[in-house]
């Protein structure tokens, strides 16, 4: 089963085209990781696909129903969206603020609060506020919010870019390891991570796909040198291949 059909999308902001008749497929599981260079596109696909912004021109269509549809409520059991910035309206308490995720996305018992707050490691933090957190902090409360719920399909806009680096990677593969069971689509800019822990990657360029593969198969393809106009030098280690940039294609 398809869970997500994003069909010729369009989404232009003054003179900039942001989404140029971008057409993409998701099934109902799977880890996908969504890179390209600054300004290629990313957030405002996550934000489209999630029913946050209307494109231009373009439908986007989950489970088979016409995304824009749905209601507020449907749309947040459905989709998880993880934005890059988060700002609570109120100042709550980070068992509130997990509170609030699970009761939004129809999942109000106590024990699946606490357990999120425990996967996420927010324990001792459960009644400290979010303005007193720290930017890592703030991060894992908006993943716990959101996973709380356990919603089929999950988006998210860089959600480890604020972690120390034992967090970006418990992180990151977490999300990649959903996809065993629901759709993950996930905005990576460590493209060794991208790598490493998705079976899919999607590069985007200029609002368009340029590729779209198993991550095994796009590691050597030279579009992925083209898209951010270096030359990759492929290092291959027991753990992985690394991604080392050595020069510009100019």
């Amino acid at each position: 089963m398809t869970a997500i059909v994003a069909n010729r999308l369009v989404v232009k902001r003054g003179e900039a085209t942001l989404l140029d008749d971008l057409s993409l497929s998701f099934g109902a599981t799977g880890s996908v990781a969504l890179i390209g260079p600054n300004g290629a596109g990313k957030s405002t696909l996550l934000k489209v696909l999630a029913g946050l912004e209307a494109p231009n021109a373009g439908a986007v269509s989950v489970q088979g129903r016409a995304l824009a549809s749905m209601s507020a409520a449907e749309r947040v059991r459905t989709i998880g969206f993880l934005p890059q910035h988060f700002e609570p309206h109120w100042d709550l308490a980070v068992r509130d603020l997990v509170r609030l995720g699970a009761e939004r996305g129809g999942r109000p018992s106590g024990d699946a609060v606490e357990q999120a707050l425990t996967r996420y490691e927010l324990g001792a933090l459960a009644g400290r506020r979010w303005s007193t957190l720290s930017g890592g902090e703030n991060a894992r409360v908006l993943l716990a919010m959101v996973l709380v719920a356990d919603p089929a399909v999950l988006l998210a806009d860089e959600p480890a870019a604020a972690l120390d680096i034992r967090h970006r990677l418990d992180v990151v593969q977490a999300l990649a390891e959903r996809g065993r069971d629901r759709l993950s689509v996930v905005v990576v800019h460590d493209l060794d991570l991208a790598f490493r822990f998705f079976e899919r990657v999607v590069v985007l360029v200029g609002g368009k796909v340029m590729a779209d593969a198993p991550a095994a198969e796009l590691l050597d393809d030279p579009r992925l040198d083209e898209a951010f106009g270096v030359r990759f030098e492929r290092i291959r280690t027991p753990d992985g291949t690394i991604l080392q940039a050595s020069r510009t294609t100019a």
